[in-house]
């Protein structure tokens, strides 16, 4: 997937709700949301494809307080598929609203953190099968985990304190082996090529992940194209 980044000099939010909008159309997916919190600005932001009327909603019943969504993605490492989320009297709460306004609860939601410990999450949702939301998810998610880095560290760098804060660094090795696989290389034809083990390429990877606070090697390279430390294929 081609890095498409949204416009981190955006004053309105407008450039970024334009980014969700060509992600939704992109995968053909219903509607795609993110929420995050700047610890630096100490600023919360907020962006979606949702009608207006939601979103209106939302914020009037202070959904985001209960959510259990943002919640359980606060907490995880691992993208949060909403099927797998107690059932409880938040999610009841804020879900059948959701309905009312035609929001389905077949959803997605990737944490994202960064090196500042600025938190968000991506949510991606759409009115399907089980199956096919299964076969979806699975073709697209190392584009979504890539989107969710991309805007994340977008609205990140828009905060004018944020921006001037050191970037992570990488030795020339991690980079190398982040643009190897890039390129498309597996573990193993990175050590071919470098004249080193699969296993020290995993160690390097796992370096790498760790100083740019991404939780898969998707959100890494991610980050990595945003800082520009590696380039896009």
């Amino acid at each position: 997937m081609d890095p498409i980044t949204p416009d981190h000099n955006d004053k309105d939010g407008s450039g970024f709700k334009r980014y969700l909008e060509r992600i939704r159309d992109r995968f053909e997916l219903d509607h795609v949301a993110y929420a995050g919190v700047n610890p630096v600005s100490g600023k919360s932001h907020g962006y979606m494809t949702y009608d207006q009327e939601w979103s209106r909603h939302y914020l009037e019943h202070r959904f985001y307080e209960i959510d259990p969504v943002l919640i359980k993605a606060r907490h995880s490492i691992a993208p949060v598929d909403w099927a797998r989320l107690e059932k409880g009297l938040e999610f009841q709460t804020v879900f059948r609203d959701a309905r009312a306004f035609g929001i389905t609860d077949r959803g997605l939601t990737i944490p994202v953190r960064g090196p500042f410990g600025d938190v968000g999450g991506f949510s991606v949702l759409r009115d399907c099968s089980r199956r096919e939301w299964d076969l979806l998810i699975g073709e697209i998610i190392g584009d979504l985990q890539a989107a969710a880095v991309h805007m994340h560290d977008a609205i990140i760098r828009s905060d004018p304190l944020s921006s001037v804060l050191g970037a992570p660094s990488l030795s020339s090795r991690e980079i190398e082996i982040l643009q190897w696989t890039v390129a498309g290389k597996s573990q193993q034809d990175i050590g071919d090529i470098l004249s080193i083990s699969h296993r020290t390429v995993e160690v390097h990877l796992r370096s790498a992940r760790s100083k740019l606070q991404a939780l898969t090697t998707a959100q890494a390279i991610g980050r990595a194209i945003n800082l520009g430390l590696i380039y896009p294929r």
